[in-house]
């Protein structure tokens, strides 16, 4: 089988420092990967490189097509849904609005031949507090309640690879919960997932595989089960054993 994301000898810099080292990494069809690492590690450069948002060179590949040289809504109509760690959900429009725009014309599955897997009543299904809120402007929502926007948003572009930057970062106990539900069901729905975390709380539960990044590259890519033996990998590249 071939991979769903082929990432390989990836650079990318920020002006002229330099943030990922020839990072080379796979996502299969429908698998769940854990990107773990301390912060400044490179996960989240990682992701935006992915999207066309750093400038990078090395190879980038998506279902057997080049990235390069595509610009980020591009990336996102071949079926790669992006939640940043800071949501950037549109503060002034309403949350109804908000979920409007995952489904711009030429968005998602429509544009690929298949029947949409996710609509804006799965989105409302998965967080209700969206369907109660959907006239409020996205500016006044909560923490998690944006988080939950944002990555309802995502969905509605039908993605087959969503990439989601510390979801439970700054969440309530319950809020969590609820985002940890809706990864479960995109799980179940044959969505791979690209869960970028500094702790373990949802990748432990979700994840078939983990990657460590330190230092812009990757130190470590194995089963789940191969990672929480290495308490070596996890002292040193996590702070924790």
């Amino acid at each position: 089988m071939s991979a769903l994301l082929d990432v390989r000898d990836l650079n990318a810099w920020y002006g002229a420092s330099q943030a990922l080292h020839g990072v080379t990494l796979r996502i299969e069809p429908g698998e769940v990967l854990a990107l773990v690492g301390r912060n400044g590690s490179g996960r989240s450069t990682l992701a935006r490189a992915i999207m066309g948002l750093v400038h990078c060179d090395g190879e980038l590949r998506f279902a057997g097509r080049s990235l390069a040289g595509l610009r980020t809504f591009e990336i996102a109509r071949l079926g790669i849904g992006y939640v940043a760690e800071h949501r950037d959900v549109f503060a002034t429009l309403s949350v109804h609005e908000n979920l409007l725009l995952g489904i711009a014309p030429g968005a998602g599955s429509r544009a690929r031949g298949r029947a949409p897997r996710f609509t804006l009543e799965n989105a409302y299904a998965l967080f209700p507090v969206l369907a109660e809120r959907k006239g409020t402007r996205a500016g006044a929502l909560s923490g998690g309640e944006q988080q939950m926007l944002a990555l309802a948003r995502a969905l509605l572009g039908d993605p087959d690879l969503l990439l989601i930057d510390e979801p439970g970062e700054g969440l309530a106990s319950l809020v969590m919960q609820q985002v940890a539900g809706c990864l479960h069901a995109l799980r179940e729905r044959g969505v791979a997932i690209l869960l970028i975390e500094q702790r373990l709380a949802i990748a432990r539960d979700i994840a078939s595989r983990v990657a460590v990044m330190g230092h812009g590259k990757i130190v470590f890519d194995g089963a789940l089960a191969s990672f929480l033996a290495r308490d070596d990998v996890m002292r040193e590249w996590l702070g924790v054993g």
